[in-house]
């Protein structure tokens, strides 16, 4: 199905955000507090665009290694990659985020954008970013969630069940990729409860922000104290 979409995917993400996505994915490498020499693991990086952010960045990482299993949204990301000349920095590799090709305690911070949830053991894969993560090392996870204020929560419903998989559908040219977008993020824990199951993988200082009124949830947490 990914790579089904992936030609699209990119203004799939814009068209469906309104523009939101850039500003998710600032926020969240803003969280990393990155000083210009670390190494920074993207993973479900798609067509690397937190990869690339993390990389262009104010005093963005060192280096940079984008984890997904899709191929041809890999394709995407290589070809974005040398359009804006980062091949010394961003480097993509296929692999699963349940065992990540990465060696133990190998990077500095860590992020997922829209991509834990369609993890089949989100668990396992959280226990994957803090074996490769060094002591004190950060993560950033950005994911689905429902609005905050009550009275917003009906209509971001009807929205996101009914208007967004026919935008996708038209746009994607694939019948089922964005039914399944509201059905795995009904299924997704969010806020406190994936919170709860990042501190039961061993992270510490664990916060859960809500952006854009909660549709969408920042995750930071720390390896160590």
């Amino acid at each position: 199905m990914f790579d089904a979409i992936a030609g699209r995917y990119d203004l799939l993400n814009t068209v469906l955000s309104g523009g939101l996505d850039r500003y998710w994915r600032r926020r969240a490498i803003r969280t990393l507090e990155l000083t210009g020499r670390e190494r920074l693991l993207d993973v479900c990086t798609g067509t690397a665009d937190v990869a690339m952010a993390g990389a262009r960045a104010r005093a963005g990482a060192a280096r940079v290694v984008g984890v997904d299993f899709a191929g041809a949204m890999l394709a995407y990301g290589v070809t974005k990659i040398r359009e804006e000349a980062l091949e010394g920095r961003v480097q993509l590799v296929r692999g699963d985020a349940m065992q990540l090709p990465v060696a133990d305690a190998s990077v500095d911070a860590a992020t997922i954008a829209f991509g834990i949830r369609n993890v089949q053991q989100p668990e396992v894969a959280c226990a994957e970013l803090l074996r490769v993560l060094r002591p004190g090392g950060r993560v950033a996870i950005l994911e689905f969630g429902l609005p905050v204020v009550p009275a917003v929560r009906p209509l971001y419903l009807w929205y996101f069940n009914h208007v967004l998989p026919r935008i996708g559908r038209a746009v994607s040219r694939h019948s089922m990729a964005y039914d399944y977008l509201p059905q795995s993020v009904g299924t997704f824990p969010w806020g406190d409860a994936f919170g709860r199951m990042l501190t039961a993988t061993g992270f510490s200082q664990v916060k859960a922000r809500p952006l854009s009124l909660g549709i969408v949830y920042l995750y930071t947490a720390r390896k160590g104290p």
